[in-house]
């Protein structure tokens, strides 16, 4: 096996490969790969624990690290999710939210496991990518929302 130059490595307490599945049957291309156990106990586990779990999140490879609970995930990293309509929008933000997970404004939440997820639909970033008067109205709209509203960001764009 090659390991990637770069991969994403997300510290969990002690549920990596929980949340490794988690994110394979929610997000397309996502899959769990091997796992590996620890040869010996360390400051988070004992010997033949899960250590490391291999994972991808659409197409994005990352390694879960059971470290123990010495650190927390934090809003400074988080997985942006692209979605195409309200229906896509919907069953990301309530598979998140319905396994534990809490809702946060503007199109984050967080996953049980403490780690943010922005599901944000595609016409928003269009939007913003727009500029000006599009932008400004696409933002001042978002910035009322919890969960991410498709009509709500199009009503902005149109009006004028």
């Amino acid at each position: 096996m090659t390991m990637n130059k770069n991969t994403i490595c997300l510290w969990y307490d002690h549920d990596a490969e929980e949340a490794a599945h988690f994110y394979a049957r929610t997000f397309p291309d996502s899959a769990v790969g091997k796992v590996h156990r620890a040869p010996s106990d360390f400051p988070g586990g004992k010997a033949d624990s899960v250590l490391t779990v291999e994972f991808t999140v659409c197409g994005i490879p990352c390694i879960g690290l059971n470290g123990g609970k010495a650190f927390k995930h934090s809003e400074a990293f988080s997985f942006q999710i692209a979605t195409d309509d309200q229906a896509e929008t919907d069953r990301y933000w309530d598979a998140i939210i319905n396994n534990g997970g809490a809702a946060s404004a503007c199109g984050w939440c967080k996953d049980k496991w403490g780690l943010s997820w922005q599901i944000t639909p595609r016409v928003l970033t269009d939007a913003m990518a727009l500029g000006g008067d599009v932008a400004q109205r696409a933002f001042q709209a978002m910035m009322k929302m919890g969960k991410i509203d498709v009509a709500a960001i199009e009503a902005a764009v149109r009006a004028a």
